[in-house]
């Protein structure tokens, strides 16, 4: 990858510094999710943050370790804000209201209709390795939270026996994905909508009838 500068050992950063690097990454993170891996150089990086080149390569010695560090943060994000919600997982409902708010809270804030995650992984995976494994480890984290509702919904006797918490989680991300991709093409949010309630239709085909619902026999 283009824009390296000369490699050393990370520095050790006063608090200044640390700030002053941690609003590079966050900078770096907001380009490079509005415009794509590729479009965004390090100059623009220096431009956006008011540094110098310099500083950014003492904190940074190439655009591969910029990019590193945007994935930690992303997964950083992703974890903080779905992790209280995905940790109240215990019902239909529940996952129903995940639903919902991952449909209307990137309209609320403005933002396009774009996983932080995969969209990181559809420029790098093919490309560079050890990004691909970053961004695999940061799906089974995400899978995995999915993953202990849908666990504590079977143990609750909602969802059959036999349902398998982490394939249904694959599958319901997995239909995230497609619904992300379709819905930044078309500039709509209805294919995310639609993508996941078919992903939850297919977990609803795993819930037992509950007994109340039951029809009773005719005496």
């Amino acid at each position: 990858m283009a824009d390296r500068g000369p490699r050393k050992d990370p520095p050790r950063l006063t608090a200044r510094g640390a700030a002053t690097r941690d609003r590079i990454v966050a900078t770096t993170s907001d380009l490079m999710f509005r415009q794509g891996v590729a479009a965004t150089t390090l100059d623009q990086v220096v431009d956006a943050c008011g540094i110098s080149k310099s500083q950014l390569y003492h904190y940074f010695p190439d655009k591969e370790a910029l990019i590193a560090e945007v994935i930690a943060i992303r997964e950083h994000r992703m974890v903080s804000s779905q992790k209280p919600q995905l940790d109240q997982v215990r019902s239909m409902r529940d996952l129903e209201r995940w639903r919902d708010w991952l449909v209307t809270s990137r309209r609320e804030r403005g933002e396009p209709y774009r996983c932080p995650i995969g969209s990181l992984a559809n420029e790098l995976a093919c490309r560079h390795d050890d990004a691909r494994r970053s961004l695999a480890a940061v799906f089974d984290t995400w899978q995995g939270l999915l993953a202990d509702g849908l666990a504590r919904m079977r143990e609750s006797g909602e969802l059959d026996p036999g349902a398998d918490p982490r394939e249904l989680a694959v599958a319901v991300i997995a239909a995230l994905q497609g619904g992300y991709l379709l819905a930044e093409t078309m500039r709509d949010e209805r294919p995310l909508a639609v993508a996941l309630d078919m992903a939850l239709d297919h977990v609803k085909a795993h819930v037992r009838i509950p007994v109340a619902n039951l029809t009773q026999p005719d005496n």
